[in-house]
């Protein structure tokens, strides 16, 4: 997997170092970002030493042991711990990742932990997300039919119809994809990202959706859709495998269709 390395930055300086408990033997090293808008200081890095024989095998295990038993004030989002709610996304090892389904033995040397790139922080490792969903909400997910439904059986399609939206209706909206992109970095307020246009894919090939037009003209933008310039860092990133990359080329491929 292609790696998203941060840019060195100059104002993010080594903080505080907290070490292992004496007679650990299995210890590896944490250097977790740590930011405060509010106290008025710049980011740091603080350095962790976790003995991981007493650490589950996950990042998130030692990102919980580390609020849980070293520094109470680190700030991290987890709620699953399966890889299905998308919440402990972050740049760990310079990839776009989950941390509950990265094993820390795949980072060779110090693990490095950071935010998700090129968005605004609330604090340590929790990004504003705000912008990145009301974009997801822009594109309308949910099924728009002006025929009503069946009165005793759901809306049906074939096996064949199904498999187009099986996967990318597995899009947790982790937006791992989205912060790896950097035409999404540079033009995030007009271009709605991998993300978004991966669910806005998956309604436009859904056989049970009748807005399928309406859909194309909302994306018929030269910002909204054709920003994307197909450098696959969404696809390579992508924590469960999905393929966003492709499904934007063809939604530009539909869109050129209909144009003859």
């Amino acid at each position: 997997m292609a790696e998203f390395r941060l840019p060195e930055n100059s104002r993010i300086k080594p903080g505080r170092k907290f070490a292992a408990v004496d007679g650990a033997a299995n210890v590896r090293k944490f250097i977790v970002y740590r930011y405060e808008p509010d106290s008025g200081e710049n980011p740091r890095t603080d350095t962790y030493e976790v003995d991981m024989d007493r650490c589950g095998p996950m990042v998130l295990d030692a990102l919980i042991k580390i609020k849980n038993e070293i520094d109470p004030t680190l700030t991290f989002r987890r709620s699953c711990r399966e890889g299905i709610c998308g919440s402990c996304a972050m740049n760990i090892d310079g990839t776009n990742t989950l941390a509950c389904t990265k094993a820390t033995d795949e980072v060779s040397g110090d693990v490095k932990i950071y935010p998700l790139p090129h968005m605004p922080v609330v604090k340590d490792l929790v990004p504003d997300l705000t912008n990145f969903y009301a974009q997801y909400a822009s594109i309308k997910p949910w099924l728009q039919s002006r025929t009503p439904a069946p009165p005793d059986q759901e809306r049906l399609q074939s096996r064949e119809d199904q498999l187009k939206i099986n996967e990318p209706s597995a899009c947790i909206l982790c937006a791992c994809c989205s912060t790896s992109c950097p035409s999404y970095w540079w033009n995030g307020d007009r271009y709605l990202g991998p993300a978004a246009l991966l669910a806005a894919y998956r309604w436009i090939v859904d056989t049970r959706d009748e807005a399928t037009g309406d859909r194309l003209d909302d994306l018929e933008d030269p910002f909204r859709l054709y920003r994307c310039h197909t450098i696959m860092n969404c696809t390579r990133t992508c924590p469960k495998g999905l393929n966003p990359a492709k499904a934007i080329a063809e939604t530009k491929k539909l869109l050129a269709e209909r144009r003859h």
